[in-house]
């Protein structure tokens, strides 16, 4: 875990490098925190700039297995590190990768309102940009895929397969 102490503070907190806050706990593949020494799943590095490209191969294949919250990671650091005019369109990804990790959970409340809120933010930029394909995206497909998946977890009430319901990012013939 790079950037993460290796012990706890003297204020019972995990500290990074630069003292902030940052659970250094294990985590699972959905993202839910482990006891302290438990085998985990590697953490997602914080703060790498990749390009738009790069950003969305390596959340597909997060996506693909079965790791929705580390998609998501991916997509905030392009939110964060990206241009201005770009950072809805990232945003709204992370919320619907986000939103898949919650459905996955068994949160099927929260999850289907994350769902549904990002699938208005990608469209939004989409219809406001004029590009409903930037970096081979399909915008209107991953709106229509989030509202079909919190109808279906609003319907049925229990978690999702996250491998299962992962969404293809640049479409379903890519």
């Amino acid at each position: 875990m790079s950037g993460t102490s290796e012990a706890r503070q003297g204020d019972g907190r995990d500290r990074d490098t630069q003292g902030r806050a940052r659970n250094a706990r294990p985590r699972d593949g959905l993202g839910r925190p482990l006891p302290y020494g438990a085998d985990g799943v590697e953490r997602q590095p914080e703060g790498v700039v990749r390009g738009p490209e790069e950003t969305v191969t390596e959340a597909q294949a997060l996506l693909e297995a079965g790791k929705p919250f580390h998609a998501h990671e991916v997509f905030e650091d392009a939110w964060k590190t990206g241009p201005e005019d770009e950072r809805a369109l990232w945003k709204g990804l992370a919320q619907l990768a986000v939103g898949l990790t919650h459905t996955a959970r068994g949160n099927t409340t929260g999850g289907a309102r994350l769902l549904r809120r990002g699938a208005g933010a990608v469209e939004e930029w989409a219809s406001g940009d004029g590009r409903e394909r930037p970096y081979g995206l399909d915008l209107v497909e991953l709106g229509a895929w989030a509202r079909e998946l919190a109808g279906v977890v609003e319907r049925d009430g229990t978690a999702v397969s996250a491998r299962e319901w992962a969404p293809r990012l640049r479409g379903r013939g890519v």
